[in-house]
């Protein structure tokens, strides 16, 4: 298989019935209440080791959070999170969700909201373990920018 970036492809792979990130987190319980609280997650599995997240809305997006010392994890990679963790959120106002999340709910900002000539408006808030929430809405590249776009 072939397309027009790569020159050859890996054969194709099997249907997923799901796919999710699943953090690494010192505190399961403030990183739960971080995601549930401010980025509207419903819990749909918790034991005090791991927690399953879910948006109600769809498609529903799904989230994991594990403890990093449990015996799940393999041995040489029980590490929470520290920094290096970027979740992208796109949403149809970014600027209510800034006066929402920065304003009224009091979220620190390492990011203000500003316009990229990529396209993007964005801010990013700083959520627990040092992942960083990319809170976005898409807007017109620059020309610049156009013509590095494709289609999918």
């Amino acid at each position: 298989m072939t397309n027009e970036r790569n020159a050859v492809t890996t054969a194709p792979t099997a249907r997923l019935g799901g796919f999710y990130p699943v953090l690494a987190t010192r505190d399961v319980a403030a990183s739960r209440d971080f995601y549930t609280r401010h980025l509207g997650f419903d819990v749909t599995f918790e034991a005090d080791w791991y927690v399953s997240l879910r948006r109600p809305d769809a498609p529903h997006y799904e989230l994991a959070l594990l403890d990093h010392a449990h015996p799940t994890v393999p041995e040489g990679h029980r590490a929470a999170i520290e920094g290096g963790l970027l979740l992208n959120f796109e949403v149809d106002d970014v600027d209510a969700e800034h006066r929402r999340l920065v304003t009224e709910a009091g979220l620190r900002e390492v990011l203000p909201l500003r316009t990229e000539d990529f396209g993007q408006r964005h801010f990013i808030v700083a959520a627990p373990d040092g992942v960083l929430i990319d809170v976005i809405t898409v807007v017109p590249p620059t020309e610049e920018y156009a013509s590095q776009y494709t289609a999918v």
